[in-house]
Order: C-alpha cells, then sequence, then structure tokens
C-alpha cells in the first residue's frame, strides 16, 4: 500500500513539470462545467437523482474491488443507458441552457450582457410601470408584468392578446382591472412598449418556495427560471410588490426599491432622472395635489 502511495506521488511529480497553458485552460474549462452541473442541482429537484447517481458510481466501485463480475456488469449497462435516461429527465434543464447560450451568443445578447442591460431603453416607460404598481398596490389589484431581455418571449406572447402600446400607467391599470378579460394573465413588455396582455406562463416547480404563494407568485418566479426576464408581481391579497429574477423572489418591496431594481436590472444605470417618487411628488405640488397618486 505505501509502495502505491509513494508510486502515484512520485507520477504526479514527473507530471506537474510538463503542465502547459492549454491544460490550464482545460482543468479551468472543467472547473466552470462542473460548477454549472452543480449550479443546476441545487437549483431543481434534481440532487435526489444526483444522490442515487453517486451511489452507483459507489457500488460500481465497490464490486470492482469485490471481483463481483455479474453484478458489476450489471451496474456498467446501467450506467451506459443513464446517460440517454438523464436527457430526458433534465430536458427542461437542458432545454433552459441552450436558449440562455444561443441568446446571449448572439451579438445583441453579447451587448447586452457585456453593458449590464437588457431590453429597456425608456426610464419613462420603467417610470409608468413603478407608479402603476404602486397604485394597484394601494387598491390590491393582482398583476404580472414580463420585462423582456436578451431571451426572446415570442411564443410566450403568442399564448396571450396583442397589444403593441406604449406603455402608460393608465393603460398597464386597465388591463389588470379585476373586470378586464386580461387580468388574469401576464404582460409582456418588449422594447419600451406593451407587446402583449393575457399570457400563460410557465409555473415553478421549486418546493422551496413559500407555501403562501399563489399561483401569480409561482408564474413569475417560473418565468425567471426559464429566461433572463425580469417579472414584477403585485399580490391581489395583500397588495405586496414582489420582483422575480433567474428564480429568486424579492419580495415587499417598497417604491423606491421597485425603482431602482428596474433601473439596475434593464437600463444599468439612472440616467440623472430623479428617482420616481419626486417627480410625482413635483407633478403633484404644481397640481396643489395631496401626494395620492392612486387615481382612484
Amino acid at each position: 500500500m505505501i509502495e502505491e502511495i509513494q508510486k502515484f506521488f512520485s507520477e504526479v511529480q514527473s507530471t506537474i513539470p510538463s503542465v502547459s497553458l492549454s491544460d490550464i485552460f482545460d482543468i479551468l474549462l472543467v472547473a466552470v462545467l462542473f460548477y454549472c452541473v452543480i449550479n443546476m442541482i441545487r437549483s431543481t429537484s434534481a440532487n435526489r437523482i444526483a444522490k442515487a447517481i453517486i451511489l452507483l458510481l459507489l457500488a460500481t466501485f465497490v464490486t470492482d474491488l469485490l471481483n463481483l463480475h455479474t453484478v458489476k456488469y450489471l451496474l456498467d449497462r446501467v450506467l451506459e443507458l443513464g446517460f440517454v435516461a438523464l436527457v430526458i429527465v433534465f430536458q427542461p434543464e437542458l432545454r433552459r441552457l441552450l436558449e440562455r447560450v444561443g441568446a446571449r451568443g448572439s451579438v445583441k445578447g453579447l451587448i447586452g450582457m457585456t453593458a449590464g442591460q437588457g431590453q429597456m431603453d425608456s426610464p419613462e416607460a420603467i417610470e409608468e410601470v413603478v407608479r402603476a404598481c404602486e397604485a394597484m398596490s394601494k387598491e390590491k389589484v393582482g398583476a404580472l408584468i414580463v420585462f423582456e431581455r436578451s431571451i426572446s418571449l415570442e411564443q410566450i406572447a403568442a399564448t396571450g392578446t396583442t397589444v403593441d402600446a406604449a406603455v402608460s400607467q393608465e393603460l398597464v391599470r386597465n388591463i389588470f382591472f379585476p373586470k378586464a378579460s386580461l387580468h388574469d394573465g401576464a404582460m409582456i413588455i418588449h422594447d419600451s412598449r406593451i407587446e402583449a396582455a393575457g399570457c400563460v406562463l410557465p409555473l415553478s416547480d421549486n418546493r422551496s418556495l413559500s407555501t403562501d404563494l399563489g399561483t401569480r407568485h409561482r408564474a413569475g418566479v417560473g418565468m425567471s427560471e426559464s429566461c433572463d426576464a425580469v417579472v414584477v408581481i403585485v399580490s391581489e391579497e395583500t397588495g405586496a410588490i414582489s420582483v422575480a429574477i433567474e428564480g429568486m423572489l424579492k419580495r415587499h418591496l417598497a417604491t423606491e426599491t421597485l425603482h431602482k431594481l428596474l433601473i439596475q436590472e434593464l437600463i444599468g444605470e439612472e440616467k440623472s432622472r430623479g428617482g420616481v417618487l419626486d417627480r410625482i411628488k413635483g407633478k403633484n405640488r404644481r397640481k396643489g395635489g395631496n401626494g395620492d397618486v392612486s387615481g382612484s
């Protein structure tokens, strides 16, 4: 046993001087791939499958040590078929990964990633959404608003009704008015315009989400899991404002926080226009109002 260990270390020492830059790059690339796989396992219910695979590998190793040839033969066949089974089991996750790679591999996607920006180029459109969310929060009107970024949401928009209109507080509130025909679906905002409303979003199967979250919140999280969109949710029960990004849900946001978060995620920086509340208060002072922006 000691001789084998000494032989192993001597082989390692003889190999180190021959390591080249390509070898280092190869190791780093493998590390990145392992990191991505671990993240995929942590972010889905795949951890149980991963544990099963590890147990199979350990069982194969033990049967090899004990010379259990028949059992080892069966385990080897299972592992050979396991690759096809993994592709089937992880089909949704692999599809999402390829969609992200394809979208970010495009010129537009690369520019967006380099600049840290999404597809929004109008701070005014963001402010209109924030003002609408503030009003709907006070009135406890449910809303689900999806901001498209580098990954196209054309298929999601096709599940709803085409709107193709400029973003305004009044239009957003009218679409989500409880008696309106489109209020139960999601609104898609693309290039600072409302592309569609009444859209159907995929629900998240994340079991770690709070049990008090309803379908609207699960749809918002599910949408953010399947693409790089930013999703704003207004609760119909409590009026609380939440934002879902990359499967993470930020709840109970103040209006100022919502504004800063959308500017950061969709544009990248505040373009010296002041906060949305300052502009709203300024307008109310000029009109002699009392600061109520709900618009009843």
